[in-house]
């Protein structure tokens, strides 16, 4: 089985199972689709979390394919510039592009494909040209100008003829191709062997003429961003050949018979966990699927989880992340007892272990109220402003074997809009660095070397020690919101995949987004007009400021499952929001 945010990934991934070649072949060879289908989503030079299941090591692990900020990005190299807080766009906001030696790692690892094999389909993708969605239309319509005037090298490639690519056309980016073929060719020179010509290919990438020529655009270009100034970037060749993609374990919970895992707190994955362990002193089946309680429980939860993801997440490699004791029962029944049945209308971080909280000065007060910059809300694809501002950018894909290893990833970054394509390579870098806060002291504060704390969430679920269920969602901050409640509709609403996907959708924006300019909309909830409108009203009598939204118009999650009877079904689904997601098997 195979679900993904887009069907030609989704059919890439299920010809290679179909070809013999396992799980993380094919979520390999679906995620660089996913780079050429939806650059406005993700790009080469983005990142990517993944979680997956080997039968032969019989564990979870996750591959951190998020790459770190350059060594020379300080808080006082911002300071100098005169900016208070990290550009949305732009080369300042560059970290170390991860997802290339994200998806090798896996491959290298627990795959068994030659990475000519997965980067094929890829390759012919952007040499033929693929149908270009609406979004794609949209997103490069909005910034039109930005190009023009701004980023010429930009406009180069994705303004052919002057113009933004209809919907329906065709789109190709032949740089791209020549770039993955070349890295190939030096790959094939250097070995003979499936790992070696792997290993080779990341050497090519980090340490040869990707590396050199992603440093050379960052010392020898500048250019306007978000701030409204024109800046260079920090990125250097050091910076790519000391980095490579880890793997470490997961962090776990377990509720109701299952056990889920998350990234590290270097993503805000564990707050997933958090408002399950907020969530298990209370009876939401009871409670009944998507009621007034049901739904008033789930987002003070996530209230509170988020209020701690603010004050205490960060790379555990450079920050001292209490997550033991966030996740542990003492301290969520103190946090449970604060949900009342009234909405809460403050940010509220909690003391895990004794410790003190400690929210960024630019979120003002205990109340996060912070100037709001409009309405930004979606499927999960880009919310784009004129001048580059994005929210939401992100794929996902999931597969599951015949043999039972299952893959659950959430590609994101390097988006078209993000910063100025580098033209010899065909793509752009990302712009993760705007995640830190300039604030030194915080547990995700800029400092060289460290990993920004992160929305990228996959998400992966056991049950009595099997693989059981790999799904997420683009979305920003609100994937683990969307995901959480997806499954909560499995778990205690009886739903199956793709009714749980179906179901009305509601987050909350309470708390402080992750993305520049880092703007919150306390108190309110938003929420899908196809909940019961008593529901609603029964919700804003509760005080939650709903703010209802369109028919399917939140949340974009996809997953596959394996039953753990002797049947051992394989199951899929896909989200039907925006028309573009696809779930197959056989």
């Amino acid at each position: 089985m195979v679900a993904s945010t887009h069907w030609l990934a989704s059919a890439v991934g299920m010809s290679v199972l179909e070809r013999g070649g396992n799980a993380f072949d094919a979520a390999a060879a679906a995620g660089f689709v996913l780079q050429v289908a939806e650059p406005h989503l993700n790009g080469p030079a983005g990142e990517v979390p993944i979680l997956l299941w080997s039968e032969d090591d019989q564990d979870v692990s996750v591959v951190c394919g998020q790459g770190v900020a350059p060594a020379a990005a300080t808080a006082g190299a911002f300071t100098d510039l005169g900016l208070d807080i990290v550009p949305g766009t732009g080369l300042l906001a560059a970290t170390v592009p991860g997802a290339f030696g994200g998806w090798l790692r896996m491959l290298e690892r627990w795959g068994t494909w030659t990475l000519a094999d997965v980067l094929e389909p890829a390759i012919s993708y952007a040499e033929r040209g693929i149908p270009v969605v609406p979004r794609i239309t949209e997103t490069i319509g909005t910034v039109q100008q930005l190009f023009v005037d701004d980023w010429p090298t930009s406009a180069e490639l994705w303004l052919p003829g002057g113009t933004a690519p209809e919907a329906g056309s065709r789109f190709a980016n032949p740089a791209l191709a020549t770039t993955y073929r070349r890295v190939l060719a030096e790959a094939k020179a250097a070995s003979a062997t499936r790992e070696g010509q792997i290993a080779a290919a990341r050497d090519t990438w980090y340490r040869g003429f990707v590396a050199e020529a992603i440093a050379a655009f960052c010392a020898g270009t500048a250019w306007r961003d978000t701030s409204g100034e024109v800046h260079g970037g920090l990125l250097t060749g050091d910076d790519l050949a000391r980095w490579e993609a880890a793997v470490e374990p997961p962090a776990t919970y377990d509720y109701h018979g299952h056990t889920v895992c998350k990234t590290g707190p270097w993503g805000q994955g564990p707050a997933f966990l958090q408002q399950l362990a907020l969530l298990s002193g209370f009876d939401l089946a009871e409670a009944g699927h998507l009621s007034a309680d049901w739904v008033h429980t789930v987002v003070e939860s996530a209230k509170l989880a988020f209020a701690d993801r603010e004050a205490w997440y960060g790379d555990p490699d450079f920050a001292d992340v209490p997550l033991g004791d966030l996740l542990s029962a003492d301290y969520n029944a103190e946090r449970r007892a604060m949900i009342g049945a009234e909405a809460s209308g403050e940010l509220r971080p909690g003391a895990p272990g004794g410790r003190a909280p400690r929210l960024p000065a630019q979120v003002t007060g205990a109340t996060g109220d912070r100037t709001e910059i409009g309405h930004l809300s979606g499927v999960g694809e880009p919310t784009v402003r004129t001048d580059g501002r994005v929210r939401g950018d992100t794929c996902h894909v999931d597969v599951v074997d015949r043999h039972g290893n299952m893959v659950s990833a959430t590609p994101s970054g390097g988006w078209l809009q993000s910063s100025p394509t580098i033209p010899e390579l065909g793509f752009c870098l990302g712009t993760r660095a705007q995640m830190f806060w300039l604030e030194p002291g915080l547990p995700n504060s800029l400092r060289p070397g460290a990993r920004p704390r992160t929305t990228l969430s996959p998400s992966f679920t056991l049950r009595e020690g099997r693989p059981w269920m790999a799904f997420g969602t683009p979305g920003g901050d609100q994937q683990d919101q969307w995901t959480v409640n997806f499954f909560l509709s499995v778990v205690h609403g009886g739903l199956n995949l793709q009714e749980a996907i179906d179901a009305p959708m509601f987050h909350s924006a309470h708390f402080p987004s992750s993305f520049y300019p880092r703007a919150a909309r306390p108190g309110v909830l938003l929420a899908e007009d196809r909940v019961d409108p008593s529901v609603l009203a029964e919700l804003r009598r509760r005080g939650h400021e709903t703010d209802v939204q369109d028919s399917w118009s939140l949340g974009r999650i996809s997953a596959v499952s394996r039953d753990a009877d002797a049947a051992g079904f394989l199951r899929a689904a896909a989200n039907p929001r925006g028309a573009q997601g696809y779930a197959v098997g056989r």
